[in-house]
C-alpha cells in the first residue's frame, strides 16, 4: 500500500511539474506574440509584459500606476471607449481595434480583447487585456482606401469631361435633325454621327457598371 502511495505521489509531482512546464511555455509565448496588461477597475496599470513595454517605447515603472490615458492618440471618440469600460464594467468581454501613441510620438494600432476578472461576488476586480499589433493591416487598408478614393476622382473626371461630350453631340444631332430642310445625305451622316456618340456614351456606362461593380465586391 506504501508502494502504491509512493507512485501515486510521483504521478502527481509529474503531472505538476509538466503543468508548471506548459504554463511556462505559454507565458513565454504570451510575452513574445501578445502585448498584455492588467488594471484595476478604475484603469490604473498594475501589470505590463515586456512586449507592451517594447511597442509603447514606455518602461515597466514608467507604466505601472498610470493608466492607459498616458498610451490615449486622442483618435477614438468618448462614446467608442465609454461603451468599452460600459461592457467590461458590466462583466462582459469587449473586442475591438484601438490605436495608440507610443511614447516617441508615433502611433500604433492593436486588436484588442479586455475580459473582467471577478471576484468571489462575482463582479470584476481587475480587467486583463490582450492585444495583437495590427498596424501593417491597418496602413494596407489606408492605402486601399486611398486607392479607391483615388480612382473614383477618376471616373468622376471622365463622368463629366469624357461623357459630356457624346451627350452634347446627341442633343446637338438631334436638333438638326429636327430641320426639315435637310437632305437625305445630311440625315444619314447626322444619324452615323448619332451612332457614334451613342457607342460612346454606351462605353463609358459599360466602363461605370464595372467599377461600381468592383467597389461592391471589394
Amino acid at each position: 500500500m506504501g508502494f502504491f502511495g509512493h507512485e501515486m505521489v510521483q504521478g502527481l509531482n509529474t503531472k505538476t511539474e509538466d503543468l508548471l512546464s506548459l504554463l511556462q511555455a505559454y507565458q513565454q509565448a504570451v510575452n513574445t506574440s501578445i502585448i498584455s496588461s492588467i488594471t484595476d477597475t478604475k484603469g490604473k496599470i498594475l501589470y505590463v509584459n515586456s512586449s507592451f513595454c517594447k511597442v509603447s517605447q514606455y518602461t515597466s515603472e514608467e507604466l505601472i500606476g498610470q493608466d492607459h490615458r498616458i498610451i490615449n492618440s486622442g483618435y477614438h471618440p468618448r462614446s467608442y471607449l465609454k461603451q468599452m469600460w460600459k461592457t467590461i464594467g458590466n462583466g462582459g468581454v469587449w473586442h475591438g481595434e484601438i490605436k495608440n501613441r507610443a511614447k516617441d510620438g508615433s502611433f500604433y494600432w492593436v486588436d484588442s480583447v479586455i475580459a473582467p476578472i471577478k471576484g468571489e461576488n462575482g463582479k470584476p476586480e481587475k480587467y486583463l487585456s490582450l492585444r495583437t499589433l495590427i498596424s501593417g493591416r491597418k496602413a494596407l487598408e489606408k492605402q486601399q482606401k486611398e486607392e479607391r478614393s483615388k480612382n473614383m476622382q477618376e471616373m468622376l473626371f471622365r463622368l463629366s469631361h469624357e461623357v459630356r461630350q457624346p451627350v452634347a453631340q446627341i442633343l446637338g444631332l438631334t436638333a438638326l435633325l429636327e430641320d426639315s430642310d435637310n437632305s437625305p445625305e445630311d440625315v444619314k451622316t447626322s444619324l452615323e454621327m448619332l451612332q457614334r456618340a451613342a457607342s460612346q456614351l454606351d462605353r463609358y456606362t459599360r466602363e461605370l457598371a464595372t467599377f461600381v461593380s468592383g467597389l461592391k465586391n471589394e
